[in-house]
């Protein structure tokens, strides 16, 4: 999967953005509730591209299949709305790659552009029982259906695959696991704070507004290597022992119809804020690590990321 998560740089320079495309009204749709990854993915173009647009971009929520509303909006009534973008994740190539988006696929949208790229992360509640990942593991193996896990996103969802390649790094079946499914990372921290579930698979980003709250636990990070402040205090699941990394980059995508005038306008704006000190430390303060590429290059590597995750889903047994 390095193909997806290379981190690229393309610097085009942007001028006089305004004119070259009738956009007056940006919005980002953040295809679920608030308070999650998606959430987070548009606050990032919100502030990061501030100098960059006529008027400040506007964030609209659109709960429903963990984007499977929004790609449907986005194919039917909205298809060359030039104003909108919509935020996705890995786990909406995922989606793509299994199904879950009905008739969608990677060709009905345009890929426009990173926001910057993200790794799992296994969290619990800062009461919880489980004081280290060697903790939930032991409990597992002794009694998978005794923990409940659950994220934003359904079986098969990469937020369900986060939990079962840890799983399976200790020969456990992840289908035999409790999981609860729900709308977005938002949803999932109140179920794990209100006790509704005992381990959340999330995203370490998610993290960085609640570090220090003692609200919540970082049991461990699914990153390659140990992250960078202020992350450095959290294990990777690997140098615990498991065998378990998942990557995640956040962008965005457009209607399949939107001109090339506008798409090229929002390709420009986005290489133009990627050069800014300002998107960089936009992109550390929402917990995202550097991953800026966007246009037809950034389009390309996710439709191979789309086929990535076509492998991986069959590897995991929901595929054919």
């Amino acid at each position: 999967m390095t193909r997806l998560f290379a981190a690229t740089v393309a610097l085009v320079g942007a001028t006089g953005f305004a004119a070259m495309a009738d956009i007056t009204r940006p919005e980002c749709i953040a295809p679920a509730n608030p308070g999650g990854g998606f959430d987070l993915t548009c606050r990032v173009v919100q502030i990061g591209l501030a100098d960059q647009m006529p008027e400040p971009v506007q964030v609209t929520f659109m709960p429903g299949g963990i984007g499977a509303v929004a790609i449907n909006l986005f194919n039917t009534t909205r298809t060359d709305d030039s104003n909108a973008i919509v935020a996705f994740s890995s786990g909406s190539l995922l989606n793509i790659a299994t199904g879950k988006f009905g008739e969608w696929t990677e060709n009905d949208v345009r890929w426009l552009a990173s926001a910057g790229t993200d790794y799992g992360a296994v969290v619990v509640r800062e009461d919880s029982p489980f004081e280290t990942l060697d903790d939930v593991m032991a409990a597992a193996k002794e009694d998978l259906s005794g923990i409940v896990f659950g994220a934003g996103g359904s079986v098969g969802s990469q937020d369900w695959m986060k939990a079962a390649i840890l799983l399976k790094s200790e020969g456990l079946d992840p289908k035999a696991m409790r999981y609860v499914a729900f709308d977005g990372g938002g949803a999932s921290i109140a179920a794990l704070l209100g006790g509704s579930i005992d381990v959340y698979t999330g995203d370490v980003a998610e993290q960085a507004a609640h570090i220090g709250a003692g609200t919540m636990r970082v049991l461990a990070v699914m990153a390659p290597e140990r992250l960078d402040a202020p992350y450095d205090q959290f294990p990777t699941a690997r140098e615990l022992g498991y065998d378990a990394v998942w990557s995640i980059v956040r962008g965005f995508y457009m209607g399949k119809d939107v001109s090339d005038e506008d798409y090229d306008a929002w390709v420009a704006a986005f290489n133009a804020a990627y050069e800014t000190e300002g998107f960089a430390q936009n992109q550390a303060d929402k917990g995202l690590l550097p991953y800026n590429l966007a246009g037809p290059e950034f389009a390309a590597e996710m439709k191979a990321g789309v086929e990535d995750m076509r492998t991986i889903a069959r590897e995991a047994g929901l595929l054919e």
